[in-house]
């Protein structure tokens, strides 16, 4: 019995369909990315990314000003829906309105999100609730209404921001630890229970990136500036194209056998010492 003349022995591929694999690999043409929290910091440059891939995103978040401010920045690949992923019912509404105006998500990026510093004693259960309202609830309520779409036809990808808060320790961000942290658990069950289906389901987690949140978390503290510095090989913060990069590598084929993986972006900050 001949071998296929693409596969070379062994069960590889030869160099010529490998070649042609690679180039394709890594683009997203034909995908539609929803991403929650997409009118700026890290989720507009995953949309940016993506867009760049060859991918058409619909961008949403509380802010439709924002939103509609950033898709025209992004080009004819970009479109935008308003609305608040921790308000009870909207994540519903959300994926009906996609689905209705632009086709089904077949990638969604739960990156919505709101940050808290303070000490942990004074952290009240209002606040705490309300950090975990948008980051767990939102992503887990956005989740649940696109993903059955995606188990009906077989493929999907479903990422999700973490955080360094996801990895370790961090001082005067209880709630978005907790938050974050809750993240790792909602990742690998997912994955164990998409995957089987089509449905992949990973998580990236950002090191210190220069945008707006940030810059907010460090305000006034130079002294925490220079410990992240001192931890972080790199030597330096990232950029938010780092982390588009990376989300547009784990939502392309290129990543086809990768499924509850967490991946850091962090210039070696999860391990430098």
């Amino acid at each position: 019995m001949s071998e296929s003349p693409n596969v070379a022995p062994g069960g590889g591929t030869s160099a010529k369909s490998a070649a042609d694999d690679v180039a394709t690999a890594f683009r997203l043409d034909g995908e539609l990315a929803l991403i929650t929290g997409g009118g700026t910091g890290l989720g507009l440059a995953t949309a940016r990314c993506m867009v760049g891939a060859g991918a058409r995103v619909v961008l949403t978040g509380r802010r439709e000003d924002v939103l509609r401010e950033a898709a025209a920045g992004l080009g004819g690949g970009a479109e935008y829906v308003a609305s608040d992923v921790a308000r009870p019912g909207a994540a519903a509404e959300l994926a009906d309105v996609v689905a209705k105006r632009f086709g089904p998500p077949t990638i969604l990026v739960n990156n919505a999100g709101i940050h808290l510093k303070k000490p942990a004693v004074e952290t009240t259960e209002e606040e705490l609730l309300r950090v975990l309202s948008t980051h767990v609830v939102g992503a887990h309520a956005l989740t649940r209404a696109v993903a059955p779409g995606m188990i009906a036809r077989g493929a999907g990808s479903i990422l999700f921001m973490g955080s360094m808060a996801s990895l370790f320790g961090i001082p005067l961000v209880v709630a978005y630890s907790a938050a974050k942290s809750a993240y790792l658990g909602m990742v690998r069950t997912l994955a164990t229970e998409l995957s089987p289906h089509g449905v992949r389901v990973n998580m990236i987690a950002p090191g210190w990136i220069e945008t707006e949140m940030s810059r907010k978390a460090m305000q006034g503290d130079p002294q925490r500036e220079r410990k992240i510095l001192g931890r972080t090989p790199a030597g330096r913060f990232g950029e938010p194209a780092d982390v588009g990069m990376a989300a547009v590598y784990l939502c392309s084929r290129a990543a086809k056998f990768v499924t509850g993986a967490v991946l850091p972006v962090d210039g070696g900050a999860s391990i430098g010492f």
